[in-house]
């Protein structure tokens, strides 16, 4: 059994125990406490590349004898998010990542994994490696060389903050992959972007992401944002993914920034109304009890603010004022206050494992 924790952001994580036995009938997985199918097509794909990986180091004569035992048997799977699962913040990512670094740990791949990853989540192959991650489109027209890889380790901006803003943990209407594949399908605006925008903004989001300039960095991450979502209004039928809590805080990040005269923060929103907040470190006391002026909250505290600890903060009349907007009570159910993390790596306590010795969940 091999326990995985995977944090796409510090506080913010995946967990996932694999299991295999020769007394397991067939391959199963459960997703937050509930059976989910094993059959579907994105999972299949994981579990046989890297069953195929490990035939393959078998037949290279580099398998240990236990990894061949298991090569043979089926596979209990247990993952677990202690974030909203399918709200536009990369759960996919994070799961898929983490599934197949513990099946590879397991069967006892090893080599370039995002690959793999990627076949059950696009982005996840990303999230197999810690920090600052690109993701390299390729050439082939297989994808084999749509890899990714590492721009800068998580220790490179260590001022760097990251405040994730829930509005709303509930699933999406419209899942990230059938979304984008709708896109593809129908958005013109995504073929120009794909072709004309991303390549250049790539190099120059790298350049700042090297140089830690906060003010370069978080125009490119919001302007991005801003086209991914007119990318999902171009598409036919259109797609929602914001809704007024996301446009409220976009307002709020300009004119906050505006009251300044400088770029202190940056949003983005993945496929999902929740906006994650980038900012340095000094400014996170006073941004964080902004938000929750304008978001009263029906709590406070540690039911409102959870994660990396944040000092207290008064937040002056003159920029209440200079806003300019009425407060949106109950807009914001929690902020979670996060910095960039490592990605996969394997914990062995076996207190800590989610299978019980029997290889089922544990209760």
């Amino acid at each position: 059994i091999f326990k995985l924790h995977l944090n796409k952001l510090f506080m913010l994580k995946t967990t996932t125990t694999v299991a295999t036995s020769r007394s397991f009938k067939e391959d199963r997985i459960w997703l937050n406490g509930k059976e989910e199918d094993i059959t579907h097509p994105r999972l299949q794909s994981c579990l046989r590349e890297i069953r195929r990986l490990a035939r393959k180091r078998h037949n290279d004569g580099d398998a240990t004898s236990t990894e061949l035992t298991g090569l043979s048997q089926k596979v209990h799977i247990c993952s677990v998010n202690n974030f909203p699962t399918a709200a536009g913040l990369a759960s996919s990512a994070a799961g898929f990542a983490c599934l197949v670094y513990s099946l590879a740990q397991s069967f006892g791949v090893e080599g370039e994994l995002s690959g793999v990853a990627r076949q059950g989540s696009g982005s996840a192959c990303r999230s197999m490696y810690g920090g600052f991650v690109q993701w390299i489109m390729g050439n082939q027209e297989d994808g084999k060389d749509s890899l990714a890889q590492q721009v800068e380790p998580e220790s490179h901006w260590p001022e760097l903050r990251i405040l994730v803003l829930v509005a709303n943990a509930e699933r999406k209407p419209v899942g990230s992959t059938s979304g984008m594949q709708t896109s593809v399908q129908t958005s013109c605006l995504l073929k120009h972007r794909a072709e004309s925008v991303v390549p250049h903004r790539m190099e120059e989001m790298i350049k700042a992401v090297r140089g830690r300039d906060f003010p370069a960095f978080a125009e490119l991450t919001m302007k991005d944002s801003n086209q991914f979502h007119a990318t999902c209004l171009d598409t036919y039928p259109p797609i929602f993914y914001l809704n007024r809590v996301s446009q409220q805080v976009i307002h709020l990040v300009h004119r906050y920034n505006r009251h300044y005269g400088e770029t202190r923060v940056a949003y983005s929103f993945d496929a999902g109304p929740n906006a994650v907040i980038f900012t340095l470190q000094q400014h996170v006391p006073e941004f964080v009890h902004f938000i929750q002026h304008f978001f009263p909250p029906e709590t406070n505290g540690e039911d409102f603010i959870k994660g990396l600890p944040v000092k207290r903060a008064a937040v002056s009349e003159q920029l209440k004022q200079s806003v300019g907007l009425e407060p949106m009570p109950k807009g914001i159910n929690y902020i979670i206050s996060t910095k960039a993390g490592p990605g996969p790596r394997v914990v062995k306590d076996p207190s800590l494992h989610l299978l019980s010795p029997d290889g089922f969940p544990k209760l």
